[in-house]
């Protein structure tokens, strides 16, 4: 009958064969590399070395990998003459040793056994427990580095502080609360599914990092209801996810003869309703992807029925026009619907309705007329013809082609070069003005050089006292609305003032 060594029996001294008999036990019990058990015996032995000789001695111990021989050895550098006791050797005496040494190189010198007394042994027993765990950890990162981005299944072995200690194979995974779908409560020994995220290399964190609200979560489990997604046929590109309320997944597939919303919902729901039961009742709308924006935006915004979306010209904020009795359906509940739809699309959605809009873009459109009978002295017809056609600036005017001006009905080519020759003149005033207005009024350049500021609109703001750009983005909306009167509408001020604050 076999019997357990313990390392206190290892001691005075240890027996040859009987060190590598405790390096097969403890390799064969902790399923780690012989190699690396008899590296941590040597580091063990050298602990209890540098306790006889001194922290200071250099040392190096060897255990032979076939006879289990113990050497240890001072190391010293080889000197012409006059050397430190303990650290240096004469080349003289280290010739009578090894032939050809020279000044500069390394002396062993070989040591007595030492003698392993209880104490020395609960040293060697501490440090060989120190490099077997990281031994064992290190083949655990080896066995998970290949599964980081899968699903893992874990069984709940304790709760500790709101976390969650799944037993995961040979190993322990700390699911934390952040990580955690709110309000899911596991129970001790239930199974649960978690998304590795990474691994941590420090010894003394949890190695595995877990998580089931990130969206890699939730695409890992279409993957794994839905064949077509699994296969590649159905591509999922974005999901957006607020963790156990509302999700919103898009997919797209190159296939015509399939709906890949259908193939995703499955037969009555059945393949979707099986990762909301996952997720604990968290609910999925499953769109459509369009490489067009504004398709991609008004299917993300469902189940609200969108009736155009206007692009600003910032480049990633976009309005979606709505019905009115469509609004709060966009909107969502406390913001969810058009917030999500922002994550999965990429872009900042704000969301209004019919009137709202067609009010704005009167007060727009009056604001237009004005400017232009007033800059290019022309009759409220003649403007209105222009703002039909879609201008907007004095510099749009100023680079159309005459061509496409005098297309215009009632114009023709004098009086489309007449209008560019009147655009022009009114814009290069018009800079000559803002100019000396700013150098009169010391405004900062980053304001008077500010794109998103109309010319007109800038001199409002001077003439109010503002000289930074940091005082235009300190003001409130209504603030703003004040001082520009009819250049701004609400929603041009709030992006103005977004803008702005975003570059803080």
């Amino acid at each position: 009958m076999s019997r357990k060594i313990k390392l206190e029996e290892t001691a005075q001294p240890i027996a040859k064969s009987e060190i590598l008999q405790v390096a097969d036990m403890v390799a064969k019990e902790k399923g780690i590399e012989r190699d690396d058990i008899l590296e941590a015996m040597e580091q063990a032995v050298l602990k209890i070395a540098q306790m006889k000789y001194g922290e200071g001695t250099r040392l190096e111990t060897h255990i032979d990998r076939k006879t289990g021989e113990i050497e240890i050895f001072r190391l010293m550098d080889i000197v012409e003459r006059d050397p430190k006791f303990g650290k240096e050797v004469s080349l003289a005496e280290a010739q009578k040793q090894i032939n050809g040494a020279k000044i500069g190189d390394l002396f062993k010198d070989k040591l007595p056994p030492l003698d392993f007394r209880r104490v020395a042994a609960q040293v060697a027993r501490t440090v060989i427990a120190q490099r077997v765990q990281i031994a064992e950890r290190n083949k655990q990162y080896a066995d998970f580095s290949e599964k980081v981005g899968e699903i893992i299944t874990g069984t709940v072995k304790r709760i500790e502080y709101s976390n969650i200690v799944l037993d995961i194979g040979r190993t322990e995974g700390i699911l934390k609360k952040t990580a955690a779908i709110p309000r899911e409560n596991f129970k001790i020994g239930e199974r649960v599914k978690v998304y590795l995220v990474g691994l941590n290399k420090e010894q003394n964190a949890p190695l595995l990092n877990l998580s089931r609200t990130c969206p890699e979560f939730m695409k890992k489990l279409f993957e794994q209801e839905v064949p077509e997604v699994y296969d590649g046929t159905v591509a999922i590109k974005a999901v957006a996810r607020d963790p156990g309320s509302k999700a919103k997944v898009a997919v797209v597939t190159k296939d015509p003869n399939l709906d890949p919303v259908g193939a995703c919902v499955g037969v009555k729901g059945a393949r979707v309703q099986a990762i909301v039961d996952e997720l604990k009742g968290e609910k999925i709308d499953v769109v459509n992807w369009d490489e067009n924006p504004a398709i991609f935006i008004v299917n993300g915004l469902a189940p609200a029925e969108v009736s155009r979306i206007i692009m600003e010209e910032t480049g990633d904020k976009v309005t979606a026009v709505v019905p009115d009795k469509q609004l709060s359906v966009a909107i969502g509940r406390r913001g969810q619907n058009v917030r999500l739809a922002s994550q999965l699309t990429g872009w900042t959605i704000n969301v209004t309705t019919e009137s709202q809009e067609t009010e704005e873009r009167n007060v727009e459109n009056a604001r237009i007329l004005k400017y232009f009978m007033s800059g290019l002295d022309v009759d409220e017809m003649m403007a209105q013809l222009l703002i039909s056609e879609g201008y907007c600036s004095m510099e749009e005017i100023a680079i159309s082609p005459i061509e496409k001006l005098a297309s215009i009905r009632g114009f023709d080519e004098d009086i489309a070069s007449e209008l560019q020759r009147r655009a022009i003149e009114y814009i290069d005033a018009q800079k000559e003005e803002i100019a000396a207005l700013c150098k009169e009024n010391n405004v900062a350049p980053e304001l008077a050089n500010y794109k998103l500021l109309r010319p007109e609109l800038l001199e409002v703001l001077i003439k109010a006292g503002l000289k930074t750009l940091e005082d235009v983005g300190d003001l409130s909306t209504d603030e703003l609305i004040e001082i520009a009167g009819d250049l701004l509408t609400k929603s041009e001020a709030e992006m103005l003032i977004m803008k702005i604050r975003e570059a803080w």
